[in-house]
């Protein structure tokens, strides 16, 4: 695709361009400033260009001209048909490119400067130059190549500044001159300088030189941008190139990802680890972005490090997980009963086995087995101690015609319960009541026998019943018997008598 040069505005006396990307300045002697200001540089005036190429080579120009009055809008340019370097013009009638004349430019110089012109160019000198008697302009003269930074243009006028040579490029219509850039080969022909491969450019240490048509560029190399002449490196990272983390290194800049994300082809994004593929966790695994969870079964608790599994002790939470004992097993607890229980369907309370009604016992057939919270007993038949006789399988009874059983109780009855250990207190654990009435009769309830702790009381609840009720916790397994005496009174018939309930008391040995 040929080159596409474009006029911008332009600057009399000055040396700048204002290019918008991707088009680039001139190579040499031109100041890239920010439209519209201007920024004196040389007593030179030229028309400013803008070059730019689709695959980045360069060609001759196609050379735009404009009225260079800065005071007018740009007119619309006349395209030669054929490539003309800087300076020249393509004449229609010799058909070749001929050199333009700027001195003929209306106002081609500010105030009261003299217009010089050269082959390519032109020259702007101030009244001290041509107001003394030897100036004189000599014919316009081929000017030499460069830009051996020893050239200078020849000074025609004593004391005129020198300036360092413009990009040129071939002269068609004139082989054997040759414009700035180009070289006079053999065959009469002008070929381009590479001044970058001669080493005659002027780039600093910091900057690439880039050889161009007739001329060469002064750059900066990827990663690297250009500041007050010098190549300063570019922070990619103020920029957010990476997602992440972005680490800024010497013309470049390399990113990186936190823990738990990977760096993608695109070596700028992340993308998340599934660390679970892994299998990190001693149980369970749950993916998370940038991180994971390990979870454990029930009855296991994740250990500090986050990843194992270890047993949960249950039985460390509270002493009533087991109503008898709890034993940790991995991943659970399971609770156990003592001897003479069974683990209730709950599975954690114990309830007593009741010996005489499965059989499991060890009594005789005389025997009579007893069931009371975590035992049995045998108890033996009924013995009467004399004068008693029996009168059934558990009373024993002194007949009132006996003259041993004046001061005895009338009748004893025996009688069998049992209590948990360590049973709150106060209870009431018995019944007693009058069986038979008398009229007139009062009835008096107490605690003949046994009571030695203080452990129980009577309490009278009517004339004819009491209840025995526990005060303090007992702690088994103990056997108590306790006399339990009713007395009847009639003070009628002058009539005192008791009866007594021998009360045997099993305290198991566990509170349940």
């Amino acid at each position: 695709m040929p080159l596409e040069t474009r006029a911008l505005r332009f600057c009399s006396s000055l040396r700048l361009c204002f290019c918008r990307a991707p088009a680039s300045c001139p190579p040499l002697g031109f100041t890239k400033l920010k439209f519209p200001i201007c920024r004196m540089l040389a007593a030179l005036v030229f028309t400013l260009l803008c070059i730019q190429s689709a695959h980045g080579q360069v060609t001759p120009l196609t050379l735009l001209h404009y009225d260079l009055n800065p005071t007018q809008t740009l007119k619309t340019p006349l395209v030669s048909p054929q490539p003309c370097p800087y300076g020249f013009e393509y004449n229609r009638n010799l058909g070749q490119c001929s050199d333009v004349n700027e001195c003929s430019w209306p106002q081609p110089c500010q105030g009261e400067m003299l217009c010089v012109n050269r082959i390519g160019g032109y020259q702007c000198l101030s009244s001290d130059y041509y107001d003394r008697p030897y100036r004189r302009v000599s014919p316009a003269q081929p000017e030499p190549s460069y830009p051996d930074p020893s050239d200078r243009i020849p000074d025609t006028f004593a004391r005129a500044p020198a300036r360092a040579a413009e990009p040129s490029y071939p002269i068609v219509s004139n082989p054997a001159l040759c414009t700035l850039g180009y070289a006079l080969a053999a065959d009469g022909t002008c070929n381009d300088i590479d001044e970058c491969e001669t080493n005659s450019h002027h780039c600093n240490p910091t900057q690439v030189c880039i050889n161009t048509a007739g001329g060469y560029t002064c750059s900066c190399t990827e990663g690297y941008w250009l500041i007050a002449g010098q190549c300063q490196d570019i922070d990619e990272c103020r920029y957010g190139y990476c997602q992440q983390l972005c680490a800024n290194v010497a013309g470049s800049y390399s990113c990186s990802c936190n823990p738990g994300f990977l760096l993608n082809p695109d070596s700028r994004t992340c993308q998340d680890v599934d660390e679970c593929e892994e299998q990190p966790c001693s149980h369970g695994c749950f993916n998370t972005y940038g991180s994971f969870m390990c979870n454990c079964d029930e009855g296991y608790e994740l250990a500090s490090d986050g990843t194992t599994c270890i047993d949960l002790d249950e039985c460390s939470f509270s002493e009533f997980l087991c109503q008898f004992r709890c034993v940790n097993t991995p991943g659970s607890f399971s609770c156990i009963c003592p001897p003479g229980y069974y683990l209730y369907e709950d599975s954690r309370s114990c309830e007593d086995v009741n010996e005489c009604d499965t059989g499991n016992n060890t009594c005789t057939t005389e025997q009579v087995c007893f069931n009371f919270q975590g035992g049995y007993t045998c108890l033996n038949p009924l013995q009467c101690q004399p004068p008693y006789i029996a009168v059934s399988d558990n009373q024993c009874m002194c007949s009132a015609e006996n003259p041993a059983c004046r001061d005895l109780a009338f009748t004893v009855l025996y009688r069998h319960m049992d209590l948990s250990s360590g049973r709150s207190v106060p209870a009431d654990i018995f019944q007693m009541q009058a069986t038979t009435r008398y009229p007139g009769a009062f009835y008096i309830f107490q605690i003949k026998s046994g009571n030695s702790g203080r452990e129980f009381y009577m309490r009278q609840t009517s004339n004819v019943s009491a209840t025995l009720v526990l005060t303090r916790p007992i702690k088994g397994p103990q056997v108590l018997v306790l006399d339990l005496e009713m007395v009847t009174v009639n003070n009628v018939i002058n009539f005192r008598g008791s009866s007594i309930i021998r009360l045997t008391i099993y305290v198991s040995e566990h509170p349940f």
